[in-house]
């Protein structure tokens, strides 16, 4: 029977990396697989998904989901799911329940400021599993923040989205990310 899954993590957990070695395991298997990622996500080139450890693969835009076939995929992958909408978080659940096809979305849980993203948000309501993928804090904790770095503070106000890496953010265990320390001093 195909599921929803969820995986998430802190930035840097190999989220993105995870998601390129599933589809690499289907390919290997003969099996295809539908790598997506939503439009706004530009970092990395319009149809290109890159993880921080330099593995990269093509892939198409969950805005073009209904242009394909989807009969033909033997699963859907989805990387930067925290951006999805709710209505695209509905059309993935129709695809698992509708036509028995597989769905493994890959995001962050919350943004800079602990507020769940929407895609998130419905991703934990909907999902039928929820895994969570892990990376330490500085301190050898679990992370399970993201902090949004600006001129070396951790940012509490701003816009939800702004695209970035290690260069913008760090994965912070709570305590330190409500002390806003990103580093041993």
């Amino acid at each position: 029977m195909a599921k929803l899954y969820f995986r998430y993590g802190a930035m840097g957990s190999s989220k993105t990396a995870n998601a390129i070695m599933v589809e690499y395991n289907y390919r290997e298997r003969g099996q295809r697989a539908l790598m997506l990622k939503p439009r706004l996500d530009t970092r990395d080139g319009e149809r290109l998904i890159r993880s921080r450890s330099g593995m990269t693969i093509e892939c198409f835009f969950i805005e073009e989901l209904d242009d394909f076939n989807l009969h033909a995929y033997d699963c859907l992958i989805v990387d930067e799911a925290q951006f999805l909408t709710k209505p695209q978080v509905e059309r993935l659940v129709e695809i698992v329940d509708s036509l028995g096809i597989p769905v493994i979305a890959y995001g962050l849980r919350a943004d800079f400021r602990n507020v769940p993203f929407e895609g998130s948000l419905w991703l934990m309501a909907w999902a039928d599993t929820i895994e969570e993928v892990k990376t330490i804090c500085w301190c050898g904790k679990k992370a399970v923040c993201n902090a949004r770095v600006i001129d070396g503070q951790v940012a509490r106000e701003g816009e939800q989205i702004v695209l970035g890496g290690s260069e913008a953010y760090v994965s912070l265990c709570r305590k330190h990310w409500k002390n806003g320390e990103t580093e041993r001093k």
